[in-house]
């Protein structure tokens, strides 16, 4: 079975848009995920970049997961109703192996994304793809969260980050614009609401289930990964709290 594309065509990208953000056509996202996951095999061990080498968990555990929430993103981008798709500023912080903003910016062609990491071999690994892939709205910046301007991205996005305490979630709020959002790649829906629950000062957050393709469901079927299902889901936190 080829895992990639049967998520791809699970998760609705041979629709050609969500919400009325255009896609990349599957065939091209599908080829552009595939030289990806060859750099990611390339270059793992050299950049320390993820926990795996093998083609089918990456395609399922890292790009069908990354690519899973795109469609509630896009919900969120269609929103901005007086600004064009190509004049939003779109963030992938502590972007470490580009996940997920390699995937989504792939994806979506029409917008623009910053990938924001702190190690410099890491941004070389990033600035590598971006060529490779010919992503040209992709920028890689090598910074940290705590150390970017205010008011710069409309939507920002983070997958295996650090938690959602006090002092990062007010340095993550900042950066956005008026009326931005952050979009949070977490798993349990109990823990993530421990961690919301224990903040002093709560945002506003909602709280998505994502349906990632050989993960949260059908897991038996990828050989090799543990069969049991693995909860995923996506917090979107306002700038407006």
């Amino acid at each position: 079975m080829n895992f990639l594309h049967e998520g791809l065509l699970e998760l609705g990208f041979e629709k050609g848009d969500f919400f009325g953000v255009k896609t990349l056509p599957l065939p091209e996202l599908e080829s552009k995920m595939e030289v990806y996951i060859s750099a990611l095999q390339e270059y793992n061990a050299k950049f320390d970049l993820i926990n795996t080498d093998d083609h089918n968990e990456i395609a399922v555990r890292h790009i069908l997961d990354s690519l899973s929430a795109l469609p509630k993103i896009c919900e969120k981008l269609s929103e901005f109703k007086n600004s064009e798709f190509s004049e939003l500023s779109l963030s992938d912080i502590g972007s470490g192996a580009g996940l997920p903003g390699i995937p989504l910016a792939a994806a979506l062609p029409d917008l623009h994304f910053t990938l924001i990491e702190r190690m410099t071999k890491r941004c070389a690994f990033l600035s590598h793809c971006a060529e490779v892939l010919k992503l040209k709205n992709v920028d890689v910046e090598e910074n940290q969260a705590e150390r970017l301007s205010q008011k710069r991205f409309d939507l920002c996005v983070f997958r295996a980050f650090r938690p959602l305490e006090k002092k990062m979630m007010k340095v993550l709020l900042r950066i956005l614009k008026e009326g931005g959002c952050l979009c949070a790649y977490k798993a349990k829906k109990v823990n993530i609401i421990e961690e919301m629950e224990a903040l002093a000062q709560k945002p506003k957050y909602e709280i998505f289930p994502l349906k990632v393709p050989f993960l949260t469901e059908n897991a038996e079927i990828l050989a090799g990964a543990k069969s049991e299902e693995r909860e995923r889901n996506l917090v979107m936190i306002s700038a407006n709290a």
